[in-house]
Order: C-alpha cells, then structure tokens, then sequence
C-alpha cells in the first residue's frame, strides 16, 4: 500500500520509507512480538532481466502510480519522491521507443494558476519538493485533459495540471490545486468531468503514533468527494482501515475504494454512501479500469517485514515483496484471479497495474524499474 512519508511528529519527520511501509513495519513487528529478521536482500540491479512473459525496464524512480495517455502510444508515470534527495516527478513513457522523457518538476518559475481549475484560493505552483503520489487523468467538460496529482512534498493537497499533445509528445502544465482538508493525508485521487474529484483519506496526519500498538482495528479514514461548488463532503460508506485507490464509475455514482487494513476493494454509490458489493484482496493498493471493463488491483503479499527495511534504502534493484495483480468483476465485486504475479524475479512491490492493449504496466512504490508484461502469453 502506498501512503504520504511520516512527516510529523517526533523522530519520524523524514524517514525514507513512505508511510505505508512504516505502518506494516509496525504491524508486522507487532505480530511477530517485535521479532524482525535481519540482512535482507533487496534484488540487484544486474538482475534486471526479463522473466518468462515479464520484462523490466530500469530507468525510473519510485514508479508508484500511471495512467494512459490517450492514443495509447505513451503512458503518464508518476515518479514517488521519498526525501529531499529523492524529489518526485512525472514522467511519459513512450511505448515504442521506451524513452522515457520527464515532464514536470516542482518549482517551475511560470506556473499559473487558471480560474477554474481547483480552488481559486490557490495560486502557486509546487516547490522543487513535489512528490507525485497518486495521480489520475480525465477529459474536462470542455475538452481539455485535466490529470490529478496526490502530492505531500511541498503541501498535502490534489494539483491540477493540463495535459497537451498527442502521440509521444505530451507537455504538462500546472493550473491550480486542492489542499486537503485538515489533519488528512490523502493517497488516491479519481477525477471527474465537471472538474471534481474522489479522494481517499488513509489517514490522519497527527495519527501517525496511533499505530505503534499494530495495525489498527478501528477505520483510520474514508473518502472524500470534492466539487468547485461544495468543497469537500465526506462520501458515507467509506469508513475503512487505511483506505487506498479508488477509481470512479463512467458517470461519476459509484466508487470503488480499496481497504488496505481490511484486505478488501468496496462499490459504493456516492450519493447515499450504500455500500454495493464487497470483493476479498488481500492488501490491495492501487486500482485501475482495464480495457474490457475489470478492475485490476495490485495486491502486496505481506509475508516478511524484514522486506522492507530492505527497501528502506534502496537507490537501484527492486523492492522484494511478492504481489499480484488481481481482476475483480465491477458489477458483481467477484475475484477473478491474478493477472500477473510475481515472488521476487524480475520485481516485487507492485503498486499499480495497468493494461494497454494486450500489456500489463506494473509499477512499484521503490525501485528503479516498471515492468512490461505481454498478456498474449499470459
């Protein structure tokens, strides 16, 4: 799961580890009655080689989430900073090619913010401590590509960035932002046409020692519906343990919203907060539409935590954690099985999955690479 860096309180003001991590530390240390085993392995970067129907291409940093460009001949990384050495970005990956070009840094000198794009009390661009989390792209009601960018780096809030181009030439340009609300570290944001947007709350911010005693039984957090007219309002039925992705519906009624600390993806309808169907994942972490109308969950297989120290560090290689990512029935909330996993080799800590044409993109939350994976021989 994939959450905002520990950046308040105490000791834990700007560990590496992005928040998610820590958490699962504490839980599984907690499990295991403080036991953690030591000298793990973090996969190294000679091993970037391709296994069976899974190639990686190890030229990024921090992959944590990505969306399609339309054209499907690019897709939009966003690259997950972690500290001030390791500031976030976004990135296009053209698929052809496999160039990948960055887009956007913080601290852009010509940043403008647009009337109509976020809150209008909001009108300077990201510092250099931008840190892409988790973003999403939607065309607006008047045609232009809005995409949405979860970032802690600078401020915790949604930016508002134009999308322009086409084919594998794509520039990006900031327009305006959202903060959060208070006290709430958000982690995944789906837009909306109407320039609206659905965003989870994983949880609060000066909760972050709440969870020195394990995983949480009671929910830390929920989602959030916001509009250019009503600001935030909470969407009821979202109540959860460590809320994570979330995506929409075409027409914007339902959400389904990933449940980090409860193993499971929820279909609600936003108006009444009803909660439609429940389908069991463990640890899902991101979401994503795939072409043929599924849903495709990266899932974190939890089995270790000495995994992550050994992903606390780590500048090249991949993360180790084991994952899937599994297909869920959006009308049903029926668990279709893994589309891909992996135990280790070619990488571990999937985050996202995302399907463009007979491919599966898969990032990571840490790590130097992406994986392509070819679905026709699957």
């Amino acid at each position: 799961m994939n959450i905002a860096p520990l950046t308040r309180r105490v000791t834990l003001v700007r560990l590496a580890l992005p928040r998610e991590t820590w958490l699962a530390l504490i839980a599984s240390a907690a499990l295991l009655g403080g036991c953690v085993m030591s000298d793990p392995q973090p996969m190294a970067d000679a091993e970037c080689e391709p296994k069976a129907n899974a190639r990686p291409i190890c030229t990024f940093t921090n992959p944590e989430d990505m969306v399609p460009l339309p054209g499907n001949q690019a897709i939009l990384i966003g690259e997950y900073g972690q500290s001030a050495e390791d500031e976030g970005g976004l990135v296009v990956f053209a698929l052809d090619s496999e160039e990948r070009r960055t887009v956007y840094r913080g601290g852009e000198a010509t940043a403008v913010a647009e009337a109509g794009w976020g809150d209008p009390t909001c009108r300077t661009g990201p510092t250099r401590a931008f840190n892409s989390h988790g973003i999403d792209l939607v065309r607006r009601d008047d045609g232009r590509l809005l995409l949405l960018v979860v970032q802690h780096g600078s401020r915790e809030a949604v930016e508002f960035f134009e999308v322009q181009g086409r084919g594998i030439d794509w520039r990006i340009s900031w327009r305006g932002c959202v903060l959060a609300p208070d006290d709430a570290s958000l982690n995944e944001v789906a837009g909306l046409p109407n320039g609206g947007f659905y965003t989870t709350k994983m949880d609060s911010l000066s909760g972050a020692l709440e969870f020195e005693g394990g995983m949480p039984s009671e929910p830390t957090g929920h989602a959030f519906a916001w509009s250019p007219n009503r600001g935030y309002r909470k969407i009821e039925g979202t109540d959860a343990v460590m809320p994570n992705g979330i995506v929409t519906s075409a027409d914007g009624r339902l959400i389904y919203m990933n449940a980090s600390g409860e193993n499971s993806i929820r279909k609600v309808e936003v108006a009444s907060g009803r909660e439609l169907g429940r389908a069991p994942v463990m640890t899902p972490d991101n979401v994503t539409w795939s072409p043929d109308g599924r849903l495709l969950v990266a899932s974190l297989s939890l089995q270790d935590p000495a995994d992550f120290v050994a992903c606390e560090a780590l500048k090249q290689g991949s993360c180790p954690i084991p994952f899937k990512i599994v297909a869920v029935d959006p009308e049903t909330m029926t668990t279709l099985g893994p589309v891909y996993e992996s135990n280790g080799v070619p990488m571990g800590a999937g985050t996202v999955g995302l399907q463009v044409g007979q491919e599966l993109f898969v990032g990571s939350f840490k790590g130097d690479r992406i994986l392509r994976v070819s679905l026709d021989k699957n």
